[in-house]
């Protein structure tokens, strides 16, 4: 679960950054100017730019969380080294928290302990899997993959839509796109799904309506 959870972390914030990021871009240039060369020149300088950013941001900040989780098991492995006894009634205190009695909580602890005392400790202390930790090449390549697949929804809707309607069919076709990141991510995370997708295309919506009277401003005050 803890994997699923990490690579569907980065995949709905890829897309929906490469969808809000990229139409963002679009429809702020479509907003300055109606060349169709321009405005599919600054979707791709987008799509291209905003993928490399979110996987390497990705990647550097579950490296991170990485070297964090392994820090906290080299202290585990010297504490449990140092004092195993104190560490053994830690162990049993943890376990009394969760509602467990003294004595079942001794037995459970001792024989945890025995069998593998750092994945005892690391499990109810610290909330780690030592065999199963955060992996930072999945979230990178699965928000890279991820905002390229939303952001070229925006950038080929824009370009190829006849320019009279250009701006409103790519809002539509954006804000549809949303309302399904956000149903897709709410529905795999088993969170409520009418919330996830308001929050989506609200957000969506918002960053392209600032772009745009922007990028008219802009354009207006340059023309």
């Amino acid at each position: 679960m803890g994997t699923r959870l990490n690579w569907l972390r980065a995949a709905v914030l890829g897309a929906n950054d490469g969808i809000v990021s990229t139409a963002g871009v679009v429809v702020g240039v479509a907003g300055a100017t109606s060349d169709k060369a321009a405005i599919m020149i600054a979707g791709l300088a987008a799509l291209v730019a905003g993928a490399i950013s979110m996987a390497a941001g990705e990647y550097v900040s579950v490296s991170t969380q990485r070297d964090s989780e392994r820090s906290l098991l080299r202290l585990e492995r010297h504490e449990l080294r140092e004092d195993p006894h104190g560490e053994l009634e830690e162990l049993t205190q943890l376990y009394q928290a969760k509602g467990i009695s003294r004595p079942l909580a001794e037995q459970v602890a001792r024989e945890l302990t025995a069998h593998d005392a750092l994945g005892a400790h690391a499990e109810v202390e610290l909330g780690i899997d030592p065999d199963d930790l955060t992996n930072p090449w999945h979230a990178a390549w699965a928000s890279m993959a991820a905002f390229t697949a939303g952001a070229v929804l925006p950038m080929v809707t824009i370009t190829f839509s006849p320019a009279s309607v250009r701006t409103w069919v790519t809002v539509v076709s954006v804000a549809m796109a949303l309302a399904l990141t956000g149903w897709l991510g709410a529905r795999l995370g088993h969170s409520p799904r009418v919330r996830a997708m308001v929050r989506t295309v609200s957000g969506g919506l918002l960053a392209m309506g600032i772009t745009y009277l922007i990028g008219a401003l802009v354009g207006t005050n340059l023309g």
